[in-house]
């Protein structure tokens, strides 16, 4: 199956009640891992590729030829969107030139202004070629590619103006954090999102930092309008605990062992499973 827009899937998923889980990726196996879990779930997905991971990985075309190839080679037919994570304005327009179906313009570390004029321009060009566009008003606590935010909740106004620019999906800062999350945390402010929800148009909203959240508050976000949920930390853990049990135990000094193949083979397991069980906490499984 060809990559899709996730305009449509997010727009299901909102009226259905349920998100779409948009997982990063950071190399082969992760990517294989994802499509295994999305494909085993019955579930629609959202890979994606922050700046950094690209660059790692050898650059967007690079990133885009292993989705597209690997969705023909593993026989994928559950709907899979290409999305570029914080993304700034020329990487935003580069992968909407190289085949991404969806990007992320994050402007919002700039002046509000500036934000909402970048934005205008990255959605004309995004949907002359069909692509899903998501930008950002009120930064995400913690730290994605070098872009620190503290963690302030969205104004609802902003939120009402980045919506007009034609954007389909919005990601508002609601006390959501990237990484990990602290001890003292306080949760998300519902009260914020209903309020941002109320002024945005029916647009689906995108809840960052989705890893650590407990499942309560994550169905109760879905139940406000919340319809892509993005996990990263959580599956970077998973891999590291499952690698590193893999060595601890010796493994990797019995036979070949040590051959890739099989020293990231626990990790990428791991990541797998924990896509499913997202998928399911989501509300996805099933829905492709």
């Amino acid at each position: 199956m060809a990559l899709v827009s996730a305009t449509e899937m997010l727009k299901k998923a909102k009226e259905g009640k349920y998100a779409v889980g948009a997982f990063n990726t950071n190399n082969l196996e992760w990517t294989k891992a994802i499509l295994k879990g999305a494909q085993e779930s019955n579930s629609p997905v959202m890979i994606q590729t922050s700046m950094g991971a690209a660059k790692y990985m050898g650059g967007y075309q690079v990133c885009y030829d292993l989705v597209n190839d690997l969705i023909d080679s593993m026989g994928i037919t559950v709907p899979v969107a290409l999305h570029l994570d914080h993304g700034e304005y020329e990487d935003a327009l580069k992968c909407i030139e190289i085949g991404y179906t969806s990007v992320m313009f994050d402007g919002s570390h700039l002046p509000f202004e500036e934000n909402l004029e970048k934005a205008k321009d990255v959605v004309a060009k995004a949907h002359a070629k069909g692509v899903s566009v998501e930008c950002e008003v009120g930064s995400i606590g913690g730290e994605e590619d070098g872009v620190i935010g503290s963690g302030e909740l969205a104004d609802p106004a902003e939120c009402k103006a980045m919506s007009e620019t034609g954007i389909d999906f919005l990601a508002a800062g609601i006390g959501n954090i990237h990484g990990s999350y602290p001890e003292n945390w306080a949760g998300l402010s519902f009260d914020r999102l209903a309020e941002i929800a109320a002024v945005i148009d029916g647009k689906p909203m995108v809840l960052h930092g989705g890893s650590g959240i407990p499942l309560d508050q994550i169905q109760k976000a879905i139940s406000l309008g919340v319809s892509k949920i993005n996990v990263n930390t959580e599956c970077q853990e998973v891999f590291a605990a499952a690698t590193r049990k893999y060595i601890e135990e010796g493994k990797d000094l019995e036979g070949k062992g040590f051959d890739p193949r099989k020293l990231l083979a626990p990790g990428t397991t791991a990541v797998t499973e924990l896509v499913k069980e997202r998928i399911q906490w989501f509300g996805s499984n099933g829905k492709a």
